[in-house]
């Protein structure tokens, strides 16, 4: 309902979220949050990233109770819940496991709309109040009601601005070379000489999405073009594939020996991964469990590729019935793509990040 109000007041989809940014991000030494990207994008948004110090988790102690009460509250009552540690669980908790992943990230999200927000804080309830019945909701009203909270509308084209960068050249006849593949488009032809001097002279940048590689986004004078993979055949309807997916298929042509002369002699290895053409033996009901596990995943990533996406670019894929002799069952549909959320300019919040 809230997506709604705000895609007719912003004249644009959007998805429902805070739309707002952070001040700062503060956050611990893993790689996850250190990482390039992290950094692109926290400057594109307008984010300060302030690690915290090592081995001190007081320096974000909020943080650090949130997800004990989070563990407390809702994990520890669950059947399958393994504990921090090996005296916390079971005999068999792996048995007593009942919840896919969709399922727990429903509930989740579920219990935090409905319960974590609404509970009563009770002793850590706020200085300036301390007899009054406050929880999360109220306390973010009471914020917003004294400082004011300006309503950012972020623009769709903001998903191909937070999207990993490359820096290529463009081949007169092949395109553009990223991750292994060649990727492509009319636009190419209209792109001209670059402008871009320094480290990056005389090279265009190409964004890519890791969870979905059958395309690259290129910016041509502020619109944004997609460019396929030339190892893709005509039409909409073909498989979704990860950057990891990417090098093991570059990995697979070379033990097979093959020195393809254009990506789409590559097309067979990754049909042949993606279990696309497949006998009885090797029907999904018979994958190993680490390779149902892999191509759930990579399956889930495209999902969440395409519901970042704006509606109007983008791939899909066939729905679980395909039909024989088209691209296999195990390559499920995407959902309806929706547009990019976030913000461009900062606001007075302070975010922790574990």
């Amino acid at each position: 309902m809230a997506a709604a109000l705000v895609a007719e007041f912003a004249g644009h989809p959007v998805a429902g979220r805070p739309f707002f940014a952070p001040e700062t991000l503060t956050s611990d030494h893993g790689s996850v949050y250190k990482n390039h990207h992290l950094v692109q994008v926290a400057r594109t948004l307008g984010v300060t990233v302030l690690p915290a110090r090592a081995m001190r988790p007081t320096d974000k102690a909020s943080c650090e109770r949130a997800f004990a009460g989070i563990q407390s509250l809702l994990p520890e009552l669950l059947l399958g819940y393994r504990g921090v540690d090996v005296a916390d669980r079971g005999a068999d908790p792996e048995g007593d496991a009942v919840w896919t992943l969709s399922e727990m990230e429903h509930l989740l999200a579920t219990w935090i709309v409905r319960i974590w927000q609404n509970r009563k804080l009770e002793q850590y309830a706020p200085a300036w109040d301390p007899g009054g019945q406050h929880s999360p909701n109220t306390l973010f009203a009471a914020a917003a009601a004294r400082d004011g909270e300006p309503l950012q509308m972020p623009e769709p084209e903001l998903y191909y601005q937070l999207l990993p960068v490359h820096f290529v050249k463009i081949h007169p006849s092949r395109g553009v070379k990223i991750g292994g593949l060649w990727y492509s488009g009319p636009v190419l032809r209209e792109a001209g000489p670059p402008r871009r001097g320094g480290a990056h002279r005389g090279k265009w940048a190409v964004h890519r999405d890791p969870r979905d590689c059958r395309e690259v986004f290129f910016e041509l004078a502020g619109t944004w073009h997609p460019l396929r993979w030339k190892g893709l055949p005509d039409g909409d309807d073909v498989p979704a594939f990860s950057d990891s997916r990417i090098q093991q298929v570059l990995r697979e042509a070379a033990r097979r020996g093959l020195r393809p002369q254009d990506d789409r002699e590559m097309l067979p290895v990754l049909l042949d991964m993606l279990r696309a053409k497949t006998p009885v033996s090797a029907w999904p009901s018979q994958w190993t469990k680490a390779e149902r596990t892999e191509r759930a995943r990579e399956l889930a990533r495209a999902r969440a590729a395409a519901g970042d996406r704006p509606a109007a670019a983008g791939l899909h894929l066939l729905p679980a019935a395909a039909a024989p002799g088209t691209w296999p069952g195990a390559i499920s549909g995407l959902l309806t793509p929706t547009a990019a959320v976030g913000a461009r300019k900062p606001s007075p919040h302070h975010w922790l990040l574990l």
